[in-house]
């Protein structure tokens, strides 16, 4: 006697899903088009050549009063987490998947113990095992959200990222915030002042466990050529020829890692470290004596893409709240079709044995 349970839950394997199928589609081939339709229309798309069986006509306006309910959040179809078998390509681990450029505005302490919003673009991304079809991404945006009323440091973005990296049972992962960071700067000599703008990103990295807090800064500047400075000089002594030396806006994309040792380094910080490296920084606001001030600045000031570059080290190795550095300098020349640029690396952080081929299109600042 066979007996059998209402309700019972018995998943079939393959061989039995085949086997269905096998007498689906021997009823199909006799069945009328009425009777597929009744039972579902979709079985017309198992026998080939099958006619005449439409499917039922489909509303065509937006239900706005339709609610959903747990039970049928569970009906719906989810790819992204689906079983391994679904993995399209080799099943190789991937180092960082996520989305970019999402955007909200975050508050941010300054040094002089007020609060700024900006308009901040964030980046997050995790590692995904090789078996694992995918991730949920908007998972990364509910975990950033749940802590963007508080104002932003460091700690609040690691809370940020232990909450996605448990949410997608991810081993690495890393959240960069982007944003233009308003200071008030004095002209040099007319006593006028305006807002420059910086463009820093805050990154948290967590690596194999261990975590690092870096920032990056972009420090827009002037640089005067030393050789173009002194043959210019040399044009007038000799000669008596009126001659001006070469100089170009020139961007250094300074990038530190900040060391946990309790004191703050503040955007404020980093870029005044930064303006004792290289003092020629692009004015906001000029009259003619501020002018003639830069002038008088650059020529007391000139320096090679090299010497840039060894400034900001010096700068850099004298604050002990930074830890490895990278400094990527771009003069974009005014005598030469091409820019001059360099790199220099202290510790391990940033080494890397490949460049970005754009790596340098993006130091460019237009005003």
């Amino acid at each position: 006697m066979n007996i059998h349970t209402p309700g019972l839950q018995v998943t079939p394997d393959r061989d039995e899903a085949q086997a269905a199928l096998d007498v689906l589609r021997q009823w199909a081939k006799q069945a009328t088009p009425t009777e597929i339709s009744e039972l579902d229309p979709s079985v017309a798309r198992l026998i080939p050549g099958m006619d005449g069986v439409e499917y039922p006509a489909l509303s065509r306006e937006y239900p706005g009063d339709f609610a959903i309910d747990d039970s049928y959040k569970e009906t719906l179809p989810d790819l992204q987490n689906g079983p391994s078998s679904l993995i399209r390509g080799t099943k190789q681990q991937i180092q960082h998947v996520g989305i970019s450029n999402f955007r909200l505005p975050i508050r941010f302490h300054t040094r002089t113990g007020g609060d700024i919003t900006l308009e901040t673009s964030v980046t997050g991304s995790v590692s995904l095992e090789a078996d694992k079809k995918g991730i949920n991404m908007s998972r990364i945006m509910r975990s950033f959200y749940k802590h963007a009323e508080e104002t932003f440091s460091f700690e609040v973005i690691e809370a940020a990222l232990d909450a996605y990296i448990n949410d997608l049972e991810s081993f690495d992962a890393r959240i960069q915030m982007r944003f233009s960071f308003p200071m008030k700067v004095d002209s040099l000599r007319s006593g006028l002042s305006g807002y420059q703008y910086y463009d820093i990103a805050l990154e948290l990295v967590d690596q194999g466990g261990v975590r690092k807090k870096i920032m990056h800064l972009d420090y827009v500047y002037s640089s005067t050529c030393p050789c173009s400075l002194e043959l210019s000089e040399h044009a007038r002594a000799t000669r008596g020829q009126l001659a001006t030396p070469h100089s170009q806006r020139s961007v250094a994309r300074v990038s530190v890692e900040v060391e946990n040792d309790g004191q703050c380094l503040w955007f404020e910080d980093l870029i005044e470290t930064c303006r004792r490296a290289v003092p020629t920084e692009t004015q906001v606001m000029v009259k003619r004596e501020d002018e003639q001030a830069f002038a008088e600045l650059n020529a007391a000031n000139p320096i090679f893409v090299e010497d840039a570059a060894r400034l900001f080290c010096e700068q850099l190795h004298a604050d002990t709240r930074i830890g490895d550095f990278r400094v990527i300098a771009s003069h974009q020349e005014s005598l030469h079709s091409h820019d001059a640029v360099s790199i220099l690396m202290e510790g391990d952080t940033f080494k890397s044995e490949s460049l970005d081929p754009k790596l340098f299109n993006t130091l460019f600042h237009v005003g």
